[in-house]
């Protein structure tokens, strides 16, 4: 731990608001790798307390916020860790960043299945860095996830959240792409959750450089239309699903139509788009008749 005077740490701050950076950005650096909240800094304007302790030298926490600067590169990245619901997780290029908007899904997920269903099998297809299958296995003790990614660096954060997150060993991990390497558990899944790569390519190029030039081109870009894996997704789904099961997918603002339209070609009702919390229509259900 690093010992800096308040009154110091206090003067960077109103620096930094001063020059119009964004400073939720800044709470976050000094959370994530300074290892003090935004809580922490309001208790210690109350109690006027002379001195704090970072996890880093001041001077190396300045570097890390010029090289945000700079660079745009995400605070996550910079500091190999995001808070998502009520967890961090460990990440890397290899994996997104995980989205508040994408929290909802772990909710959705957990209301559309019937409270009897205790033991359930769910897919998490593209899981990253694992956050949406963890946070599921983790908040319903009681279900099995299989979380796959084509990617096995990807697969590698994921596992090590896992075991950083949770003491159970109740996800099993499979490298492959979507549906491919779960052909033993075909007509066995209850649930399938996948925040696929949806950005259609006019949109993809026109991306922030905070995103392009960090986030992996491969967890983002969803062909021409964006629905490429989308489609692949949905036509494969009756083949591993049960009857009855469910299918919950994130998609682009303006696609929720077309995805009900694949969902229903492949034999899935009860089709509802849900909006995210800025009122989008960012998921799209189906069951699979």
């Amino acid at each position: 731990m690093y010992e800096i005077s308040t009154k110091d740490l206090f003067l960077w701050i109103e620096d930094i608001k001063n020059s119009g950076k964004d400073i939720d950005d800044l709470y976050l650096l000094l959370d994530l790798i300074g290892g003090i909240s935004k809580s922490d800094l309001f208790l210690l304007k109350i109690n006027s307390k002379q001195k704090v302790w970072l996890k880093i030298d001041f001077h190396l926490l300045k570097k890390k916020w010029k090289e945000h600067i700079q660079l745009c590169k995400p605070i996550q990245y910079i500091s190999g860790s995001s808070y998502w619901r009520n967890y961090k997780f460990e990440l890397n290029n290899d994996v997104l960043i995980p989205r508040v908007e994408t929290e909802q899904i772990v909710e959705i997920a957990t209301d559309i299945i019937c409270p009897t269903d205790k033991k359930i099998i769910f897919a998490d297809l593209g899981t990253g860095s694992g956050s949406i299958a963890i946070s599921l296995v983790v908040e319903n003790r009681n279900w099995t996830g299989l979380a796959t990614d084509i990617d096995m660096n990807a697969l590698k954060v994921a596992q090590k959240n896992h075991k950083i997150i949770s003491s159970e060993s109740n996800i099993n991990f499979y490298c492959g792409n979507w549906w491919e390497p779960l052909v033993h558990y075909a007509g066995m899944i209850n649930l399938a959750i996948s925040n696929p790569p949806y950005i259609p390519k006019n949109i993809y190029e026109r991306l922030p450089s905070s995103v392009i030039n960090f986030e992996p081109k491969k967890a983002l870009y969803g062909g021409e239309d964006g629905l490429s894996h989308i489609r692949q997704i949905i036509s494969d789904a009756p083949k591993f699903l049960v009857k009855g099961g469910w299918l919950i997918l994130e998609n682009h603002f303006d696609q929720s139509k077309k995805v009900k339209n694949l969902l229903r070609k492949y034999g899935f009702d009860s089709l509802k788009t849900i909006n995210d919390i800025f009122g989008i229509g960012r998921f799209t259900i189906g069951r699979y008749k």
